[in-house]
């Protein structure tokens, strides 16, 4: 049996969709930690978010590091306590 390159593409193409969409189902809001947190603006580095904005509505998608509008869970004390960090989004 031979295989033409059309449906060798068609395949892996599909094996690769197959094997990421668990990594897509993944996407959400960050679970809210364990120790006593308060949102920290301003401060998270591009792609390391704890949840959504204007831009985008999961963790981890902002693209640009220190955004005034993208936050993640610190410690309660500790956001203000770090240099361009906010309780307030912009």
């Amino acid at each position: 049996m031979r295989f033409d390159s059309k449906s060798v593409s068609l395949a892996a193409s599909a094996f690769a969709a197959a094997i990421a969409l668990p990594l897509f189902a993944n996407a959400g809001p960050a679970p809210t930690p364990q120790f006593t947190a308060e949102k920290c603006f301003g401060v998270a580095a591009a792609s390391q978010n704890d949840c959504q904005t204007a831009a985008h509505s999961c963790a981890g998608e902002s693209k640009q590091a220190r955004d005034a509008n993208s936050w993640v869970y610190v410690p309660v004390g500790t956001c203000t306590k770090i240099a361009g960090g906010n309780l307030k989004k912009a």
